[in-house]
């Protein structure tokens, strides 16, 4: 009776992540602006982007932002070395910035890396939840460029502006990750009460000049970011809490103590993209005009989505600086982004720079040999689309937009490539091959084909002795 309670409830939990996963796909909104159409048909080409959480949080290697968060969650918890008290911690916390000098800060160094290991686009947190502006901004001296941090008096200070700077020499897509919450700002969190949890903490109905405070310093400050920092291709919202009450769900437990924080996106959208025409707004996890592609966290869909979407995940353990974390191996990072490929969307990489303002080495050396593999395999994961049945077993599947070519990455379970005598494919409706061959190897394949199978013949000294990584991938011409 265990084991089928435990299917039941497995099947049942399924189930729900299927609906949840449909629920998604079904609320997505094609944007109406044409030029909006045109650069998300243009990001979805990159595939692979990179993602960096920096702020100065790192100086103390603690996770970003949520240890001020009073809420009880394995990722919010705070040492107590840092402060006795919650308080306490808080002001430490915010001192941060006192001594917070990166002085090894060189984004031309992150670019090399990143170029070669065939990264396209970049999404930079200019500000994240604990309201510490990494950019020269007007509204508040909670920043880097504020007299009271060292680094201030550097000339590459206004962090943001000089890694954009950097990114757009070398034509990646720019992005602006921002933080709609702001536990700094005294319009969010209102110091008159103590703060209540990740949303503000207080009810915006009953104080709208205060709430209406809080909308113009977001504004401004998203208005800076369009206007001073270059050419800006997307625009990253996180929080997704900050949303209008008729966002969610009225029929939820806790619909009644929802505030509503409606921050006007629309004013935003508008305002950003007459400044930055095209521009892609992805107010994440609020379904929408506003959230022109979706954002698995920390995770692959099962099934390509009917809409546009990347993962984001980090390269270690952590979003954020943490002394000694545990990095992905190249492996890993390799299987990620071909399977997030095979289903049609895109990766998204973090790296968390050091309070030193650098990466670490392992790091530099993941990119490199990622670099490697994608200058022998990349032709089939750029302008690449998803194609049924998009794996079995080992092997994923993309498919050339722009010509009769099918990829089929055998992924290995080593760094090291073995192959073994026969690759048995099962492709559908695809009739007539004009050509197999293995990218990375100069030999002729055989191939035969069968009513539902198609089988390639290895040679015997390709099984072993193939000087392959990663994957052993299939050119597949018809």
């Amino acid at each position: 009776m265990r084991k089928i309670a435990s299917f039941i409830l497995l099947l049942l939990v399924c189930t729900l992540l299927k609906a949840q996963e449909h629920q998604m796909s079904k609320a997505y909104v094609v944007p109406a602006d044409t030029l909006v159409q045109k650069k998300l048909r243009q990001w979805q080409d990159l595939k692979f982007g990179l993602f960096m959480h920096w702020g100065p949080y790192s100086e103390w290697g603690v996770v970003e932002s949520w240890s001020l968060c009073p809420e009880d969650e394995p990722w919010e918890q705070r040492d107590p070395k840092h402060g006795a008290t919650y308080f306490e911690y808080k002001k430490n916390y915010e001192n941060l910035l006192t001594t917070f000098n990166p002085t090894n800060f060189n984004p031309e160094k992150w670019v090399k890396a990143a170029k070669n290991a065939g990264m396209k686009y970049v999404v930079f947190t200019t500000k994240h939840h604990d309201g510490f502006s990494m950019f020269d901004t007007k509204q508040t001296d909670y920043k880097i460029t504020s007299p009271r941090d060292p680094f201030s008096s550097n000339p590459r200070s206004n962090v943001t502006k000089e890694i954009f700077n950097a990114f757009s020499k070398e034509n990646f897509m720019i992005g602006a990750y921002f933080s709609k919450p702001d536990w700094h700002n005294e319009n969010y969190w209102w110091p008159y009460f103590p703060p209540m949890g990740r949303n503000v903490n207080y009810d915006p109905a009953k104080h709208p000049e205060r709430w209406q405070k809080f909308k113009d310093f977001t504004y401004n400050q998203i208005s800076e970011l369009m206007t001073d920092y270059g050419k800006v291709d997307i625009l990253w919202l996180d929080g997704g809490w900050v949303r209008p009450k008729s966002t969610f769900d009225p029929k939820s437990p806790d619909y009644k103590k929802i505030y509503d924080q409606d921050i006007d996106m629309a004013k935003i959208a508008m305002m950003a993209r007459k400044k930055q025409p095209g521009l892609i707004v992805v107010d994440r996890t609020v379904p929408g005009e506003f959230e022109n592609y979706t954002t698995p966290e920390q995770k692959v869909p099962n099934e390509p989505l009917d809409h546009p979407w990347e993962s984001c995940i980090t390269m270690g353990n952590s979003w954020s600086y943490v002394p000694g974390d545990k990095y992905k191996s190249v492996n890993q990072i390799v299987s990620l982004l071909v399977k997030i490929v095979s289903r049609g969307g895109n990766l998204l990489m973090n790296i968390g720079p050091g309070p030193d303002g650098d990466w670490d080495p392992i790091a530099y050396q993941r990119l490199s040999q990622i670099g490697d593999w994608i200058k022998i395999n990349g032709e089939g994961i750029y302008g690449s689309t998803s194609i049924a049945p998009y794996s079995e077993g080992n092997v994923f599947y993309t498919k050339s937009k722009n010509s009769n070519t099918i990829y089929a990455f055998n992924l290995s379970d080593n760094e090291k490539v073995k192959m073994p005598r026969t690759v048995t494919l099962h492709l559908k409706d695809i009739k007539k091959i004009k050509k197999i061959s293995l990218l990375g190897v100069d030999k002729k394949i055989k191939f035969s084909e069968t009513a539902d199978a198609l089988n390639i013949t290895i040679p015997a000294d390709l099984q072993e002795n193939n000087k392959l990584t990663q994957t052993a991938t299939f050119k597949i011409q018809y």
